[in-house]
């Protein structure tokens, strides 16, 4: 029984660290909530010289829009002036300081048998050791299928700019698919 609660009591230590560095990750980070995809995809341009992350918004704060900026509260005020100056009106700035209000991640990398799926959102693109796009799938918007026609079979390292999914395609599966490209043309370089 005593060898039990020396077990336990080692064991939320640990939980109990775990969370503390979790809660320093979020420390003076901030979260900009928009009305639509179309303004996020507009800020995260904009907003580039900035130490920014597109992430979707936990649910309980989440507005008509499943994309969120990410920032560090120090930059708020150079950031709102630029959002204003190029037209965009967030609904709203959170400061992350409330622990509960974690951001979620919109990348997720799985290897399966030599070969790597790239997550984001809904949409997925899966790569073989050398490059070469096997599948693309998910999302449910119309120029999904495009994209996949488009990209599939190809090596990622060869498509230019233009060809990439945010230049194809018009939607938020494309923003999505897109960011999902970069992290996979990343992990081939």
């Amino acid at each position: 029984m005593r060898g039990e609660i020396v077990i336990l009591k080692k064991i939320k230590s640990l939980l109990e660290k775990g969370d503390k560095k979790e809660e320093k990750e979020f420390e003076g980070k901030g979260l900009i909530i928009f009305k639509s995809v179309k303004d996020a995809m507009k800020a995260e341009n904009i907003l580039r010289g900035y130490n920014i992350k597109v992430v979707a918004p936990p649910h309980e704060i989440r507005e008509g829009c499943d994309l969120a900026i990410e920032y560090d509260l120090i930059d708020e005020l150079g950031i709102k002036r630029e959002l204003e100056k190029n037209n965009i009106e967030p609904l709203k700035f959170i400061s992350l300081n409330d622990y509960s209000l974690k951001p979620l991640e919109l990348i997720k990398i799985k290897e399966v048998d030599g070969f790597v799926m790239v997550r984001c959102g809904n949409m997925k693109i899966t790569i073989d050791k050398e490059g070469n796009i096997v599948n693309i799938s998910g999302g449910g918007c119309p120029d999904v299928p495009y994209l996949a026609l488009k990209l599939k079979g190809r090596n990622i390292k060869d498509i230019k700019e233009d060809e990439t999914p945010k230049s194809l395609g018009y939607t938020l599966c494309a923003y999505t698919l897109n960011k999902a490209f970069e992290k996979a043309r990343e992990l081939v370089r």
